[in-house]
């Protein structure tokens, strides 16, 4: 979810479109294989749910049982998360903060840190990094979900399909790859009004070398693939299936 917009009006368009379970692309490509990584939620666990947009991740783990905080910077974003607490109270506390300056949430606090998509929308995603590193307790895990560094880079990335005696095969373009940089988005809200949001690639190497410089050592990875229902207007589903999207990182915080 974007760090760092807050255009009137775009986290009430965000948190209709993701709606109580996250939206299509959520639901049927990134959450499945998000939440197989997360795995068991035991009564009382203590996660962070960082960059947690309208809260619907945030929602899910608290019915499940554990002690969650939301953390986000859009002012919109949050409000929209406390209205679902509101109407359906689950204990979950939500705070608007900036991702690379955790101070509010003291240290060692959490067995969890999920990042769903919000690492690649931070400007200082070391930082970010050092944080979760901070307040997430020695054995204690993350779980973060971004756009696949080496396949999806923003718009310098894109898939051709070459068609050849009946068959397809399919090729992903990229360019850009190794230089860290950003990139802008376009979002067309529901009353007409486009916005555009940034976006923050990173080279794969340097999610490696930042996670263990923030003190966590990996433990798992996964590259997941649409499930049954996967729909969109400009991606097949047997393309993502054969070049992928979207990474998932399980790490663990180890002593110091």
């Amino acid at each position: 979810m974007p760090e760092r917009i807050d255009v009137e009006g775009f986290g009430y368009w965000y948190d209709e479109k993701q709606g109580d379970a996250g939206d299509n692309w959520h639901r049927t490509l990134i959450d499945p294989g998000l939440f197989a990584r997360i795995g068991t939620v035991r009564a009382g666990l203590r996660i962070l749910d960082l960059g947690c947009g309208n809260g619907y991740v945030s929602r899910r783990l608290a019915r499940a049982g554990a002690l969650v905080v939301g953390v986000d910077q859009s002012l919109e974003l949050i409000e929209r998360a406390s209205a679902h607490e509101r109407a359906e109270p689950l204990g979950v506390e939500y705070i608007r903060a900036d991702a690379a300056d955790l101070r509010p949430l003291g240290e060692r606090r959490f067995d969890l840190g999920v990042a769903n998509m919000s690492l690649i929308d931070i400007e200082d995603g070391a930082g970010a990094l050092r944080e979760l590193g901070r307040v997430i307790r020695p054995g204690g895990r993350l779980v973060a979900s971004l756009s696949h560094p080496c396949f999806d880079v923003d718009t310098r990335s894109q898939y051709e399909v070459d068609e050849v005696s009946g068959t397809s095969t399919v090729y992903r373009k990229i360019a850009g790859y190794r230089t860290p940089h950003s990139d802008r988005y376009l979002w067309r809200l529901s009353d007409g009004r486009t916005v555009r949001t940034v976006g923050y690639h990173r080279p794969l190497s340097w999610y490696l070398k930042e996670l263990r410089k923030a003190g966590f050592v990996l433990l798992d990875v996964e590259e997941p693939a649409p499930e049954a229902g996967f729909v969109s207007d400009r991606i097949r589903a047997d393309w993502v299936e054969q070049i992928p999207l979207h990474l998932i990182l399980e790490a663990r915080r180890e002593p110091e």
